[in-house]
């Protein structure tokens, strides 16, 4: 259930491809756009100042796969400050994401919307962008680092530009999410999913 307390929660990692990677990826897949690489970590102190315990991102991993089942992955063309991922503003849909270690790796495919195109223009003209994660939960400074507490839900994985300074980017502003905008972003199905999943993982 969401609280007064959960708050917006944004990350960033950068896209690593080439132009020739994208080149052979169309000629791989009729013409799409495949983009593939780490796209979260765990245990790890990124540079927000912010550390998601591996078994929290574990859980949201194996929730969002009902969203990949679904064709639902979407994302957007930079972040909004909002945990609702506006279909006017879809770029890409996620096709997988799997924990490997500390580390989820996924498939990015770029689609043919008027943002999906914007960033496929940018990739092939070699843009570094970002892949970042939008989530809501609530944080505890713990030892000196802000650790995402167990109220964490994940919502997508957004393509952004590259900060020009390390740690600069989508710092500390975080926006307070209110029940009612989260209950447009996860369906009735989606919650009982994540009840079911938590269900399944107790030993």
């Amino acid at each position: 259930m969401a609280s007064d307390n959960m708050v917006l929660l944004k990350e960033w990692l950068p896209l690593k491809y080439s132009p020739d990677i994208v080149r052979e990826s169309k000629q791989l897949n009729g013409g799409k756009v495949m983009l593939r690489g780490v796209i979260q970590r765990a245990d790890t102190l990124n540079q927000n100042g912010r550390i998601y315990p591996r078994a929290i991102l574990e859980r949201e991993i194996d929730n969002y796969q009902k969203f990949i089942r679904e064709n639902r992955a979407l994302g957007e063309c930079d972040h909004p400050d909002t945990s609702v991922v506006e279909l006017k503003n879809v770029s890409h849909i996620v096709r997988e994401a799997k924990m490997d270690g500390d580390t989820v790796t996924g498939v990015v495919e770029l689609l043919d919307t008027p943002s999906g195109k914007i960033l496929q223009s940018l990739v092939e003209a070699g843009i570094t962008l970002g892949i970042s994660s939008r989530g809501v939960g609530s944080t505890r400074n713990q030892s000196g680092a802000v650790v995402v507490q167990d109220d964490f839900q994940l919502i997508c994985f957004d393509i952004v530009s590259e900060p020009s300074t390390p740690g600069a980017f989508m710092m500390n502003e975080s926006k307070v999410i209110s029940g009612r905008e989260l209950k447009k972003t996860f369906t009735k199905s989606d919650r009982v999913n994540r009840i079911f999943t938590d269900i399944l993982a107790w030993k």
